[in-house]
């Protein structure tokens, strides 16, 4: 491999992405188009710009994934200039993590390795983030349900119909990954995984076929959105007013504090989303489509 010129400038976008959408807990989401953009430099030492101060040193998200990433190829991390300018809320829950850990296994491969992969990008992200139900659509764009097996992660990419129209609603208040968790059971009763198993497979069909009823009737979550709901003292009331403005199905994104309306139809949506703003000023609110491009990688030499 040549050595990388010290003129080179990597751009990565990444788009932000929902988690679970209900009954997909931990293996399906969906990418929406807010990206998130992260340009790398080499540089005399570590500057990241665009970060609130407090995320802005060695222990950055962009960074330690670089590094770590660096380390998995065997080579040395070299400073770099990072600039970020992501739209994506911070608070948690639409995939503002996974588009940092991606931006820095990214400028790794292509600062200290032989270049840009998407499926080695994928592994790699799953190592960091445990899971690969944000990383997977964020990658690859549109709806992707991962299969995780002893040897590898499978990305299954589904069509998804263009009726549906997404309000992302996010709080101002942080729910972390790692409450959120510890918020769930240990164990299930079998009738319990047995429904949500007949229920995702409902809400895969409905999301692919644009059925709304059917995205409705399938997007009741037994195993995570009951005991994470307690985390987010807005969800019912939003959650509320959502179904009764008319969308399709309510969910939590990811594990919060963010949220989703998923609506049939753009004025649908907008009458949820009037609705919203309505119950509750100062809500971080945007009405999204999919996103089908995924991450998109641009090197200037």
């Amino acid at each position: 491999m040549m050595d990388t010129p010290s003129r080179t400038t990597v751009r990565v976008s990444v788009p932000a992405t929902s988690a679970n959408l209900g009954v997909g807990f931990d293996c399906l989401g969906i990418a929406l188009d807010l990206r998130a953009v992260f340009t790398f430099e080499l540089s005399d030492e570590l500057l990241i710009e665009g970060c609130p101060p407090h995320l802005a040193g060695p222990d950055n998200l962009v960074w330690t994934s670089y590094c770590e990433s660096c380390s998995e190829l065997g080579r040395d991390p070299l400073p770099l200039r990072i600039a970020v300018d992501s739209p994506i809320p911070i608070t948690g829950g639409l995939g503002s993590s996974s588009a940092c850990v991606i931006a820095g296994i990214i400028a790794a491969q292509v600062f200290v390795g032989d270049g840009f992969n998407r499926a080695e990008t994928l592994a790699a992200a799953i190592g960091i983030e445990g899971h690969p139900d944000n990383v997977a659509p964020a990658l690859l764009g549109g709806l992707v349900s991962s299969c995780v097996t002893d040897k590898e992660t499978l990305a299954i990419p589904h069509a998804i119909s263009s009726i549906f129209h997404y309000v992302a609603l996010a709080p101002s208040y942080e729910v972390r990954t790692s409450e959120a968790r510890k918020a769930l059971p240990e164990r299930y009763p079998l009738a319990t995984l047995v429904t949500q198993m007949g229920r995702y497979a409902t809400l895969i069909n409905a999301l692919e076929t644009g059925n709304a009823p059917l995205l409705g009737i399938a997007c009741h979550d037994l195993v995570h959105e009951p005991y994470r709901a307690k985390l987010i003292p807005d969800y019912e009331p939003l959650k509320a007013c959502a179904l009764e403005s008319g969308a399709a199905a309510f969910t939590i994104s990811g594990s919060g504090s963010a949220m989703l309306a998923i609506c049939e139809g753009r004025d649908r949506a907008e009458a949820v989303a009037e609705s919203i703003h309505g119950l509750m000023p100062g809500l971080w609110l945007q009405l999204l489509p999919v996103d089908t491009r995924g991450t998109i990688v641009e090197v200037k030499r």
